[in-house]
């Protein structure tokens, strides 16, 4: 069931609960759109920018293409806009074949990552510019664009040029000239990526709320994991023109299906092992690294049907981890490691902590929090413990990864970092 929402021209912006959707009029009802991308290909040449696609986009959802520079996430968004054509495969909206579909006869509009504003046109004219094209009513045409300029809070500045007003108000003005033609998608290439930290973060929670007032289908693509990670309603990964796993946020952090994926979202560590032993909610893993001239057994949860002798990798987010320089105790359900650390960096909410077991650098985060009030800082070459539960780590079918290059530098260089901070304790409990 849907609630018609209509805004007085002069009525603030206001948040809206996801319990429930609220859909706004601009004239007529938003429309959903569902997109079907099957067997989509792009080749520039003999390079394949993306190989063989096939997934849904479900209608009013907030999805993100994720990937590093070259994936093909940009591609797909410029198939699904018509600014580019698939070398092969065909793209759906509702159930309508768009591939030969002019861009301007589909029912999407993008927001550039430049914004792309008409710079000798005030912001009326920009937001109106679509409307125009159509021929709309003059009356229709100005009811239209004061809702959405008071939606995206910038009715006051309609009478400005782009050139008087900041990047953030920009971005609005974008996310208003798009939205104002009544899309039923929306896609949005690296919008925020061009503003500083603070602005990128308050645009990320204005784009979430945007979406959930006008419920349309939002296609986002970034590089950024923490944009994708925070607004996203579904994440798919990409990497050399494919799709490497598609799923909510949370599942892919939390169980990634690959090394990429794992190594991709967030912080992870990698460790590699041969399955030992199998129990019923627990696998016994032999790692690659050992103390005192002994192989290191782990401990490990699984949800994949595993082998005795199958090389696997564990991933084991840093945060997972406690360090202390006193022992837990002995504990069935824990693993328990003792080495050294190598290097500190402190980073204002946390301290990340480079601990060498054997031949193994772990990665540590450890929350800057006071619990016990006698203890002092971590600090560099101090003998500590790692610990963790056996839940903590996920299982990945995958053994060959790159070794990690957690960044400690050399030797000689790390001596000179400890020389120059007097041995100064860098790290907060």
């Amino acid at each position: 069931m849907y609630f018609s929402l209509f805004l007085d021209k002069n009525a603030p912006f206001f948040f809206m609960a996801k319990s429930f959707t609220i859909m706004v009029h601009l004239g007529g009802l938003c429309e959903l759109g569902e997109i079907r991308l099957e067997g989509i290909t792009k080749k520039f040449d003999d390079f394949v920018a993306v190989d063989n696609v096939n997934m849904i986009i479900e209608d009013g959802k907030l999805f993100s293409f994720l990937g590093p520079s070259g994936c093909g996430k940009t591609t797909i968004l410029r198939m699904i806009a018509g600014f580019e054509t698939p070398t092969e495969g065909r793209i759906y909206i509702d159930g309508l074949d768009i591939t030969d579909l002019s861009p301007y006869k589909r029912p999407v509009n993008t927001i550039f990552q430049n914004y792309s504003l008409f710079p000798h046109m005030r912001i009326f004219d920009n937001v109106a510019f679509g409307l125009k094209i159509k021929n709309l009513p003059k009356n229709e045409i100005i009811d239209r664009v004061e809702r959405i300029l008071n939606i995206v809070q910038m009715f006051d500045q309609k009478h400005k040029y782009p050139n008087q007003i900041s990047g953030g108000q920009k971005q609005r003005i974008a996310i208003a000239r798009a939205l104002v033609n009544e899309p039923k998608v929306l896609l949005l290439d690296e919008p925020v990526s061009a503003l500083d930290l603070k602005l990128r973060q308050k645009m990320i929670i204005e784009l979430m709320n945007i979406h959930d007032l006008f419920s349309i289908t939002f296609i986002y693509v970034t590089h950024d994991q923490g944009e994708a990670m925070s607004l996203s309603d579904k994440i798919a990964i990409m990497n050399h023109g494919k799709i490497v796993q598609i799923g909510l946020p949370d599942d892919i952090y939390e169980r990634p299906n690959s090394i990429f994926s794992a190594h991709f979202i967030g912080d992870t560590n990698l460790i590699s092992g041969t399955v030992k032993a199998i129990h019923e909610d627990y696998i016994e893993v032999e790692t690659g690294f050992s103390q005192n001239n002994e192989k290191i057994l782990l401990d490990s949860t699984y949800t994949q049907d595993v082998s005795i002798g199958e090389k696997i990798t564990l991933s084991l987010r840093p945060e997972k981890i406690a360090v202390s320089r006193r022992s837990p105790g002995s504990q069935s359900d824990f693993n328990i490691l003792k080495g050294q650390i190598e290097d500190i960096l402190y980073l204002g909410t946390h301290t990340q902590y480079i601990i060498k077991v054997g031949d193994q650098l772990f990665k540590v985060f450890s929350q800057h929090k006071k619990v016990y009030f006698d203890d002092t800082a971590l600090d560099w070459e101090e003998n500590v413990f790692l610990y963790w539960h056996d839940t903590d780590s996920f299982v990945i079918k995958e053994e060959n990864f790159e070794k990690q290059e957690l960044g400690i530098g050399s030797q000689e260089l790390r001596d000179k970092r400890i020389e120059a901070n007097g041995k100064r304790q860098k790290g907060v409990k």
